[in-house]
């Protein structure tokens, strides 16, 4: 009996062990199965912003704005559309009693026809939430920090919201200029400072005129234009790195302004060491050599632990021309996706076009940096109807700076998402 009941157990052990292993094998094929469809199923879109999104992981904790997204997805904020809310007028972050802001940025001041109705729009990334910051909560946690805005008049646009938006909430203010800034702010109960460091290449420039006894340049029949030496940079902030610090920089708008830098009659000269860089090159060279000299400086001679943003070009809408060309931008509502693309699309080659042909030499320039990427490009690209155009008070129409409020606060809402993200992380 003792026998029998041996050979009746063991054939039972045999088929438990076969079907252990059934079940390991499905569970392994089936797993590869999910990660491979999980592969094939990102976007070319998607692939080609992961290096930029090591940047962009979101917390699930931040003061000064919530973020729905976990610690451990990441997010492209760039990469969305515009949603209307008709009761966000109603509780405007300021207004146009701000002192600080451009007369020519004044919408409601200056009674654009649709100054309301442009910040009506909230921009909502596909794939996660943007939050609009809380003000308090970023006085608070950023307290003793000094924040620089080093750049051209768009980033003093973003400075001028920014600067709003704390002063609603905390009115006891210092006005000053630290480090050699073009205007500052101290927010006394906090101790916070924010700045604007105005530049327009971020190198050094002046008029050139030819010398008499000859040169390099008189030789090949150049008479004036501008000198930019692209390994020195602008005196207007070189001091600011190594007082703030937090630092956003820019530059773009100057560099395709034919207007400015006139290719004939005032053409870019660029130096380098001193010495005319021989043969002479065209402004996209140029800003390449200036990006090469001015990202290591600044990584260099910052304070140690600071925090380094490079902001995206923000995008111009002329219609019917250039600026000087009769160009107009009377838009009343945010473009559609159809319209962005040919409004600026590179191979079109439009009037608009400077801003994505700045972000590729922007991008190229900043790999392996310690730069963060404030990518604000193509959720601007959007707002044709956000500019202050006839209101500016020009004698044009003004379609590259943007309406205060206006959609630079929602270029702070992501600036501030960043900045907590990163130190929720440290």
């Amino acid at each position: 009996m003792a026998t029998r009941e041996h050979q009746q157990r063991h054939p039972q052990k045999t088929t438990s062990s076969f079907s252990s292993s059934r079940l390991f094998i499905f569970l392994l094929c089936l797993g590869t199965l999910f990660l491979g469809l999980s592969l094939f199923n990102t976007s070319p879109r998607e692939q080609r912003l992961q290096p930029e999104q090591k940047t962009e992981t979101t917390s699930s904790e931040t003061n000064g704005g919530a973020s729905t997204t976990n610690a451990n997805s990441a997010c492209d904020y760039s990469d969305g559309r515009w949603i209307y809310d008709p009761k966000a007028d109603k509780s405007l972050r300021y207004d146009q009693t701000c002192k600080e802001i451009f007369k020519g940025w004044n919408c409601i001041g200056s009674n654009k026809f649709n100054a309301f109705e442009v910040v009506k729009w909230r921009w909502k990334p596909y794939h996660c939430e943007l939050p609009q910051f809380d003000p308090l909560l970023f006085l608070k946690r950023f307290a003793n920090a000094n924040i620089g805005f080093v750049g051209d008049s768009l980033n003093r646009n973003m400075f001028v919201s920014l600067f709003c938006t704390l002063r609603r909430t905390s009115s006891e203010v210092k006005k000053w200029r630290p480090a050699g800034a073009d205007r500052g702010f101290t927010f006394l109960n906090y101790n916070l400072t924010i700045s604007y460091h105005r530049t327009n290449l971020l190198a050094r420039y002046g008029r050139w005129s030819a010398n008499t006894n000859g040169g390099l340049l008189e030789s090949l029949g150049y008479k004036e234009g501008y000198r930019i030496d692209v390994d020195i940079p602008e005196g207007t902030w070189e001091e600011a790195l190594s007082f703030h610090d937090i630092l956003i920089f820019n530059t773009g708008h100057w560099w395709w302004a034919p207007a400015k830098f006139d290719p004939v009659r005032s053409p870019m000269l660029f130096f380098q060491k001193g010495t005319p860089v021989m043969p002479p090159v065209t402004p996209h060279v140029g800003l390449d050599m200036v990006l090469k000299n001015m990202i290591p400086l600044v990584q260099k001679r910052i304070q140690p632990g600071a925090t380094l943003f490079f902001r995206t070009q923000s995008p111009r809408h002329f219609e019917g021309g250039d600026w000087d060309q009769g160009g107009s931008c009377q838009r009343s509502q945010p473009l559609s996706p159809q319209e962005v693309e040919e409004f600026f699309s590179v191979k079109k080659k439009g009037t608009n076009v400077e801003g994505r042909l700045v972000n590729e030499h922007l991008y190229n320039a900043l790999k392996g940096s310690d730069f963060h990427i404030l990518d604000i490009t193509h959720m601007s690209e959007y707002r044709a109807d956000a500019h202050p155009s006839t209101a500016g008070g020009k004698k044009h129409d003004d379609c590259m700076h943007w309406c205060l409020p206006g959609i630079t606060d929602t270029w702070n809402d992501l600036f501030v998402e960043r900045l907590n993200n990163m130190k929720s992380r440290s």
